[in-house]
C-alpha cells in the first residue's frame, strides 16, 4: 500500500518528506484494533450472565435483561457525546478514561447483593464506558486518519470487536461454567485495563500530530479544539434530524441492533441452553459467530468501496431476517449440520450493516458524519435494549424465545425496505450546514 500524496513533516522549517513504505495511519488502524479486541470482553459477558444470576440471586430474567437494556442504551447515547468530547479532548484521553470506567463497573458487580447494583455497576457504569468508544471511537479513527480506503478500514475496525468475542467468549464461558461468574467479571475489568496503555503511548490523535497527511489525501493542520462538545452534539442531532435519510439511517440501525446485540448476543446462550444444550458449547457457537463476522464485516468494507450502500444494506437486512425465522427450529440438545449453517450464515451478516451505514452517514452529513453515526449509533442500541428487556420479559412470559425471533426476521424485512428507499446526496451536498 503506498501513500498518494506528499506527508510534509513539522519541522520548523516546513519542509515536506514523504511517510516511509507503510504509512503511519495503518499504525494507527492496528492500535485501535487492539483496543477494540481488549474492550470486547465487556460485550461478551452479558449473555452469559443471565442464568448464574437468575440461579444465586432469584432474579428474573426480566430485571436482568433490565440492567442489560440499561447498559445497551447507555452505550448507544453516549456515543455521539463521545465523538464531540474527541473533537474536544483527543482520542486517547477519552478512550483512555471510558477503559478505566468499564474496568471499574465490571470489577463492582463482584461485591453486588442487589438487582439495583446491577443497574448500577453494569448498566451505567460499564454502559458509559462501552459507549465512548468502540463504534464511535472505530469512526472517528478512520475519518481522521483516512480519505482513501476508508470503507476497508470501517469494516477491519468493526470486525475488531467479533475478533475480541472470539478471544473471550470461549474463555469467559469456561470460567462461568467451572468456577463462577464473578472470575468472569474481573477478567473482563483486567481486559479493558490492559489495553489502556497501548492507547496513551502508541495512538496520536491526528496526523498533523506527526506532521503527516490522512492516508490517500492531503495534509492539513490539525484543527483546534472544539469547545461545548454536549451543545455541538446536540446541534448536529437537530439539524440532521430535519433531514430524511436520518430517521431511515436510525431505523435500520435500531433494527441491527435489535436483531444482534439485543437478541442473538443477549438470548442465544439461554435459548439454547432451554433446548439442553449446554452453556459452553452455546457460548462457543456464538464465538464461531465471531469467526465469520470477521470475514463478513471485512468483506463489507471492500464492497462499500466499490457498491452502492442502499442496496448492500438491504440485501444485509433480508438475509438476516430469513435466517432468523429459521432459529427455532434449529435449536437442539445437541449441535446439527443445519445450526452450524445458520450460525455461517449469520455469522457473515452480524454487522456487516456497519461500513454501509457510516459510508452513508459520510456521504450525507460531511464533517459532522461521526457524531450522526453516533446518534444513529444510540438508535442501535436503544433497539437493542428493548429486545434485550422484551426477551427477558417474553420468556418469562410464554417459556421459550420462538415469538421474539419471528418477531426480529420480520422486522429486518422492514428495515430491507427502508435502506433502498434512502435518497442519494451529491458530494457538493455533503455537509450539514454550519
Amino acid at each position: 500500500m503506498t501513500q498518494t500524496a506528499p506527508t510534509p513533516t513539522a519541522a520548523p522549517d516546513g519542509a515536506p518528506r514523504r511517510a516511509g513504505r507503510i504509512h503511519r495511519a495503518w499504525f494507527a488502524a492496528a492500535v485501535a484494533f487492539v483496543t477494540i479486541i481488549g474492550a470486547a470482553a465487556f460485550a461478551s459477558l452479558p449473555g452469559l450472565l443471565i442464568e448464574p444470576l437468575h440461579e444465586e440471586f432469584d432474579w428474573s430474567r426480566g430485571t436482568i435483561g433490565f440492567a442489560v437494556s440499561v447498559n445497551l442504551a447507555l452505550y448507544g447515547l453516549t456515543a455521539p457525546f463521545a465523538a464531540a468530547l474527541m473533537d474536544r479532548f483527543g482520542i486517547r484521553k477519552v478512550v483512555a478514561l471510558a477503559l478505566t470506567v468499564i474496568a471499574g463497573g465490571s470489577a463492582a458487580t463482584v461485591w453486588m447483593t442487589a438487582s439495583w447494583q446491577l443497574v448500577l455497576f453494569w448498566g451505567v457504569l460499564v454502559g458509559l464506558g462501552s459507549g465512548s468508544m468502540a463504534l464511535a471511537f472505530a469512526a472517528t479513527v478512520t475519518n481522521r486518519w483516512f480519505t482513501a480506503r476508508r470503507g476497508l478500514v470501517t469494516g477491519i475496525l468493526t470486525a475488531a470487536g467479533a475478533s475480541g468475542q472470539l478471544i473471550f467468549l470461549p474463555l469467559l464461558s469456561w470460567l462461568v461454567e467451572h468456577h463462577g461468574w464473578r472470575p468472569a467479571a474481573i477478567t473482563v475489568s483486567l481486559a479493558a485495563l490492559a489495553v489502556v496503555p497501548f492507547v496513551w503511548l502508541l495512538l496520536r490523535d491526528h496526523p498533523a500530530d506527526v506532521g503527516l497527511a490522512p492516508y490517500g489525501g492531503t495534509y492539513t493542520a490539525k484543527p483546534a479544539p472544539i469547545p461545548g462538545a454536549a451543545r455541538r452534539a446536540v446541534t448536529v442531532l437537530f439539524k440532521a434530524a430535519r433531514t430524511g435519510p436520518f430517521w431511515l439511517l436510525a431505523g435500520t440501525f435500531a433494527i441491527c441492533g435489535a436483531s444482534t446485540n439485543g437478541l442473538v448476543r443477549i438470548h442465544f446462550v439461554p435459548a439454547a441452553h432451554d433446548h439442553g444444550m449446554p452453556v459452553t458449547a452455546a457460548a462457543g457457537l456464538l464465538a464461531v459467530i465471531g469467526v465469520f463476522d470477521v470475514v463478513g464485516t471485512i468483506a463489507s468494507g471492500w464492497f462499500t468501496d466499490r457498491f452502492d450502500a442502499r442496496r448492500l444494506l438491504a440485501v444485509y437486512y433480508a438475509l438476516r431476517g430469513i435466517s432468523l425465522l429459521f432459529l427455532p427450529m434449529l435449536l437442539a440438545p445437541s449441535v446439527q449440520p443445519p445450526l452450524i449453517f445458520f450460525i455461517v450464515f449469520y455469522g457473515l451478516d452480524w454487522v456487516a450493516t456497519v461500513p454501509p451505514t457510516i459510508a452513508l452517514c459520510r456521504e450525507q452529513y460531511g464533517e459532522d458524519s461521526a457524531i450522526v453515526f453516533g446518534w444513529v449509533l444510540a438508535s442501535h442500541q436503544v433497539g437493542a435494549a428493548v429486545v434485550a428487556f422484551l426477551g427477558g420479559l417474553a420468556r418469562d412470559a410464554f417459556g421459550s424465545y420462538d415469538l421474539v425471533w419471528y418477531a426480529s426476521g420480520g422486522l429486518c424485512a422492514m428495515a430491507a425496505l427502508m435502506a433502498m428507499v434512502i435518497r442519494r446526496r451529491s458530494p457538493a451536498g455533503a455537509a450539514v450546514a454550519a
